[in-house]
């Protein structure tokens, strides 16, 4: 019985330590590449920034923003008393497994039953929130499909937040879609060139500085991402809406492209120049790009998000 305690808590640790693992491993390995998973959940999307999983945005999280979607706020935060608990529960067991012959632990019948059983609630209980927890951060973003990009608008798709100081719905024409094409493809091209003021064109303050910051670690470790021959193959609107100053639109783009990442110090024909990703096969990619404009102005990039 000791011995399946033992490999009960090694389980356990590895779930734990797997987490991060996984995460770093979607975040696209050593190296920053674009359409690899590098970016993902940043940016702003104005009063509806938190209806959406997002991991940095400027905006602040607050009633006006969260939309009651819960992204933001840890457990804890909102569940003060359970976390205390299951940290006191947790606390107990673990002291009771290290010394045994304390109190109530293994040394008894009475401890030895009630220890017993309570180990393996707690076991299963810790294993099926980590699966909960895994199953909700990788969980694609749900939303209906409203057909090829330039072919719909917001038929079918009811506003978030039902207009009101969250803005109101917005109707999208077929310049708008050619719109979001052309800042997908320039903001690809800019991105392999390094070009921060290519980028600074279609991108909002706020993007430009997410990508200042992920070029300069790919300069620091000395590679470059090349995304190249970008063709966007559908993209389906799922919400538009005007809150006054701004103009919002969030569409999501299927689209596949050449991407490889290469040693900055190698010639592109030697062995070991490449270093990630396929130069001769395009790979696919599906994101919820969100674009911004002011009234009657030109549409930028304000926030991405990986699905």
């Amino acid at each position: 019985m000791l011995r399946w305690r033992n490999l009960s808590v090694l389980l356990i640790v590895g779930l734990i330590a797997l987490v991060p693992s996984l995460a770093a491993a979607r975040a696209g390995g050593s190296y920053r590449s674009f359409g690899s998973g590098s970016f993902f959940n940043q940016g702003s999307r104005g009063t509806r920034t938190y209806d959406l999983p997002m991991q940095r945005s400027i905006t602040p999280q607050s009633p006006r923003t969260a939309g009651g979607s819960g992204y933001g706020y840890g457990y804890s935060n909102s569940h003060p008393f359970w976390t205390g608990l299951a940290g006191g529960l947790f606390g107990g067991w673990l002291g009771s497994m290290l010394f045994p012959h304390w109190g109530m632990g293994y040394g008894g019948g009475f401890g030895r039953i009630f220890g017993s059983v309570f180990s393996w609630l707690f076991i299963i209980g810790l294993l099926w929130l980590g699966f909960r927890v895994l199953t909700r951060r990788y969980a694609p973003l749900s939303a209906p499909h409203l057909g090829p990009i330039g072919g719909g608008g917001l038929a079918g798709y009811p506003p978030a937040g039902g207009g009101g100081d969250r803005g109101v719905p917005l109707a999208i024409v077929q310049s708008d879609y050619q719109a979001f094409e052309t800042v997908l493809k320039q903001v690809q091209a800019g991105w392999s060139a390094g070009d921060l003021a290519a980028l600074r064109s279609w991108v909002t303050p706020e993007m430009l500085s997410y990508f200042a910051e992920e070029l300069a670690e790919n300069q620091s470790q000395g590679v470059i991402n090349r995304v190249e021959q970008v063709e966007l193959m559908r993209g389906d609107l799922r919400e538009a809406w005007d809150e006054g100053r701004l103009h919002y639109a969030s569409c999501l783009l299927r689209w596949h492209a050449i991407d490889y990442t290469v040693r900055s110090d190698r010639h592109p024909g030697e062995p070991d120049a490449v270093v990630g990703g396929d130069p001769h096969h395009p790979a696919e990619a599906a994101e919820l790009w969100t674009f911004a404009r002011s009234p009657g102005g030109k549409w930028l990039l304000s926030a991405l998000q990986q699905v």
